[in-house]
């Protein structure tokens, strides 16, 4: 199984998901991480459409390049003439390049060859295929032998696929010879979908899982929004009875929230995803705050 730091920086909100973040405070936040010891990094193509492998890739390419693992993903092309897709406006001053989903085997070098010259970088620690939840034909028959092929050469050093669903991803580790996993939101403290399935499968095959999402996208760190939407009224329940379990031990719900899903074996590696040193400090902190055992028996 590939080791990886249990803590890593995932930097979508770096690239603008939802709201800006100048480049002062995005890298502001990357150097923050380098000091507390993070030394694991996760981006993505899409985050921004470039934004976050640029400022992430200014930061990394001055550190010793031995010294940090580095995820990126495939599965969208970059380009200038493609149209514009509204669904793509979550990303804020984001770069005029338009995403178009690819998950060729043509596509996906041209991808990691991309990525490589926007990080500034030479090889990449890991690569994920993105979000290929319309488009697993393509992904298995195309998306994973470009990828198998960069792992046999060191251009990459594992292979890993990332999504916010779980089905898929167990088909993915029956198929093929996945390293990792992102699993984005499936295994948290409110919704544990990965659970029954996905996480055995991964001990099994020896497929280490990196939870990102943990906070469900807020509605985990006092805010209102489940997977990129609005709650819905049964979820914001189900927070707030968990929210007053956490209370009754005098712990915040987003410190469980953080540490909850390190305590499976198949789980290798939590993301943090802050838009501001603030945030990172906060997160960070509350990793290690003291839960006592009785707050996870109840939980």
């Amino acid at each position: 199984m590939i080791r990886l730091p249990p803590v890593g920086l995932g930097t979508a909100p770096l690239g603008g998901l939802f709201q800006p973040v100048g480049d002062d405070t995005a890298l502001a936040t990357i150097e923050l991480a380098w000091e507390r010891g993070i030394r694991f990094f996760d981006t993505a193509p899409l985050y921004g459409r470039g934004l976050s492998e640029q400022r992430l890739g200014r930061f990394l390419a001055e550190q010793p390049r031995d010294a940090f693992m580095l995820a990126t993903k495939v599965g969208r092309l970059l380009r200038a003439d493609a149209p514009v897709d509204e669904r793509e406006a979550i990303w804020k001053d984001a770069s005029p390049l338009n995403p178009v989903w690819d998950f060729s085997y043509d596509g996906v070098l041209r991808s990691v060859e991309e990525s490589l010259e926007r990080l500034g970088l030479d090889r990449l620690d890991i690569v994920h295929i993105h979000d290929p939840d319309d488009h697993y034909e393509e992904a298995i028959a195309g998306a994973y032998p470009a990828l198998d092929r960069l792992r046999s050469e060191g251009v990459i050093g594992a292979v890993g696929a990332g999504m916010n669903q779980v089905e898929m991803l167990a088909r993915f580790a029956r198929e093929a010879d996945f390293d990792c996993f992102l699993v984005a939101g499936r295994y948290t403290v409110l919704d544990r979908d990965a659970m029954p399935e996905l996480l055995p499968l991964c001990v099994e095959r020896d497929i280490a899982v990196i939870c990102g999402g943990v906070f469900n996208s807020g509605i985990l760190a006092g805010g209102t929004t489940f997977n990129y939407a609005l709650a819905t009224p049964e979820l914001l329940e189900r927070a707030a009875e968990l929210e007053a379990v956490c209370a009754s031990h005098e712990v915040p719900l987003a410190a469980a929230a953080l540490q909850f899903p390190l305590r499976h074996p198949a789980v290798a590696s939590i993301l943090l995803g802050p838009r501001s040193p603030a945030q990172l400090t906060d997160s960070l902190d509350l990793l290690e705050l003291p839960i006592p055992a009785a707050l996870w028996d109840e939980l």
